[in-house]
């Protein structure tokens, strides 16, 4: 009975040992930085971002204008897939208050972030969405996004899609733009980026027609000797790891070698994280089951060593520290984030595994484990006997 005993404590630990395997491979694979998948496109001007793919400013790009709440944003992408989520455009190290402002495909939608704060000091985000501007098999959209103290005006192709009424005296289009990736954590966007211009000012809508036509017929801006940008990018160097700012060397943008986030952060809260999207959820879910077998099998190896009086605490607690090990160890790998988020529904995982051990479900399942060891036991000592 104490070999079959300690046959099943061995089996156990092989378990936990193989559980807790699994979820550090699944949390922090692949282990290092995968090489940034930026590429030229192979016909005409622009640059393909793949998945872990990346560009960004050398500098910071930084307004001229006096009044600084009126600014303009023109830039030509194509999605690669109708359905699908990550950060298209995004500002880093500026003078802005909170989250910079972002671009975003959230599935067939484009959003767009705003965070914003009014005279009397109250910050204020808001998240502007267009449905139904990524469909299959999709033209390049040229966007134009117009701000002032007034609020944003949102133009597809030269025509005003929507509005947004939020107010502010703080520049949106300023400091290091991040191209197809989030600042803080990982959200690369696989798609095509021809064409970005930033202005100082408010276009007219009569130079975003212009903007648009030229584009179209013949991929290049229209300007006039009053209507340079601070910036302009091209994408027509076609080799290299820099795309120029055909404005301003400083803010050249460079695709480094390897896939990157410029600011990781460290246990992002459940509000910033969430996305109604069903991958959201889908990530919610797999953590909360990623993390049942984990509990189920250290709390049956704790109750059978007899190593603590509270097993099921103790598996709750080990679920819990491990998780944030590996939230830790997240900040260091671009390809993953690290969020409250996860840190609760794995601890959920461990609490629900648990429970499962204590059920009757639970003892069903050790019973057949230490039958199947018996038995195992049994036919080598038939074996044996034999010979």
């Amino acid at each position: 009975m104490n070999s079959v005993s300690g046959r099943y404590r061995k089996a156990l630990a092989l378990l936990c040992i193989l559980v807790v395997g699994i979820i550090l491979t699944a949390g922090l694979w692949p282990f290092v930085a995968p090489k940034n998948n930026v590429h030229w496109l192979p016909v005409g001007d622009g640059l393909e971002f793949g998945k872990y793919g990346t560009a960004i400013s050398l500098d910071l790009i930084r307004t001229n204008s006096e009044n600084n709440a009126s600014e303009t944003l023109e830039i030509v992408l194509k999605a690669a897939r109708s359905q699908n989520n990550g950060t298209i455009l995004s500002f880093a190290e500026s003078a802005h208050p909170g989250e910079p402002f972002s671009l975003h495909q959230f599935g067939n939608s484009l959003v767009i972030r705003r965070n914003n704060v009014d005279a009397n000091g109250i910050s204020r985000t808001a998240l502007i969405s267009v449905p139904g501007l990524f469909q299959k098999n999709s033209q390049p959209l040229f966007l134009t996004i117009a701000l002032n103290a007034q609020g944003m005006s949102i133009y597809i192709n030269g025509r005003l899609t929507n509005t947004s009424l939020l107010s502010g005296t703080w520049n949106d289009f300023t400091g290091r733009v991040i191209l197809a990736n989030s600042p803080f954590f990982h959200d690369s966007w696989p798609g095509e980026i021809t064409r970005l211009a930033v202005y100082d000012r408010e276009i007219s809508v009569d130079r975003m027609g212009a903007d648009y036509s030229s584009w179209k017929e013949a991929r290049r801006p229209a300007l006039g000797p009053l209507d340079a940008p601070v910036a302009l990018y091209l994408f027509n160097e076609h080799e290299g790891r820099v795309a120029h700012n055909s404005v301003d060397a400083a803010t050249d943008l460079l695709m480094p070698a390897r896939y990157f986030v410029l600011h990781p952060q460290f246990l992002r809260t459940p509000w910033r994280e969430y996305h109604p999207t069903w991958g959201y959820w889908e990530d919610f879910f797999i953590n909360i089951a990623g993390f049942i077998p984990f509990g189920f099998c250290i709390c049956a190896y704790l109750s059978v060593m007899h190593w603590t009086n509270r097993p099921a605490l103790t598996t709750v607690l080990l679920g819990l520290l491990t998780s944030l090990t590996i939230e830790l160890l997240q900040v260091l790998l671009p390809t993953r984030s690290s969020g409250m988020t996860d840190l609760m529904t794995n601890t959920l995982g461990t609490a629900v595994g648990v429970m499962l051990f204590r059920s009757a479900v639970g003892q069903t399942l050790q019973m057949h484990l230490r039958a199947a060891i018996v038995g195992t036991r049994r036919e080598k000592q038939e074996v044996s006997s034999r010979s």
